[in-house]
């Protein structure tokens, strides 16, 4: 039996179905049930203060019947600080982009903000079971993400999706370095981002630091055509850590 790396399942892309025609269909409280039920081993959501998907009262709702992981992603606002000292979820994650972006599209530079960074965290764990900082992979940023008290850094891979169908061993090159890196100063290690059934097992297999990927918008695309109940067994089936 080898290493096993979590799948948590970002369910903002069901909100945004549902909230497209309003209503509650699909029910983002079953459709999270149900990806338990069909084995996620955590559920993240990013609540963004417009509300164009996840909204501040499904995560209020979400923290009554997840019963994995709820991980919580956001840029650190008084209001979202406040959000997740109302939840306490089991890990927080941390992401730099300013509220009205329309994905996280880069890291936290640490060297810049450690001092802030520490300042936030400090006062996250205090209801967050763990917190994590989204970071790209870069080596030279570690010493002070580790500094800031974080527990997890999260990998941002879109760099590496995007290389991955050209040049799969020069895309992973940073990656492998950071984590290993992030491992040796122990520092915990999350991926998320572009992550797909393509390019996922390759990923899992060259980053034995890897403890949990986070996939929302590919593995949605995929529910349309496979069922969300086989697409999930489908990505858990790529987390193997056996390249293929």
């Amino acid at each position: 039996m080898g290493r096993h790396t979590k799948l948590s399942v970002n369910i903002n892309k069901f909100a945004t179905i549902r909230n497209a025609r309003g209503g509650n269909n699909p029910d983002l409280i079953q459709v999270a049930k149900d990806c338990e039920a069909f084995g996620a081993e955590g559920i993240t959501v990013h609540p963004r203060p417009d509300e164009r998907h996840v909204r501040k009262a499904d995560v209020y709702a979400l923290k009554e019947i997840v019963t994995t992981e709820f991980n919580i992603e956001g840029y650190p606002s008084p209001e979202f600080i406040s959000l997740i000292h109302d939840i306490k979820p089991e890990q927080v994650t941390l992401v730099p982009d300013p509220p009205d972006a329309l994905t996280s599209n880069a890291g936290w530079d640490t060297i810049k903000y450690e001092d802030y960074l520490k300042s936030i965290i400090e006062d996250l764990k205090k209801s967050a079971g763990r917190v994590s900082i989204f970071l790209e992979a870069n080596p030279d940023l570690l010493s002070t993400a580790k500094s800031t008290g974080a527990d997890r850094i999260e990998l941002y891979t879109e760099p590496y999706a995007i290389q991955y169908a050209s040049d799969k061993t020069s895309a992973i090159s940073p990656f492998k370095e950071t984590a290993k890196l992030a491992g040796e100063l122990g520092l915990g290690v999350n991926a998320g981002h572009d992550l797909s059934l393509e390019n996922l097992n390759f990923l899992t297999s060259q980053l034995p630091e890897l403890q949990e990927v986070s996939i929302g918008h590919a593995l949605v695309c995929d529910a349309l055509y496979h069922g969300l109940q086989n697409t999930i067994q489908m990505y858990l089936s790529e987390l193997d850590t056996m390249p293929r």
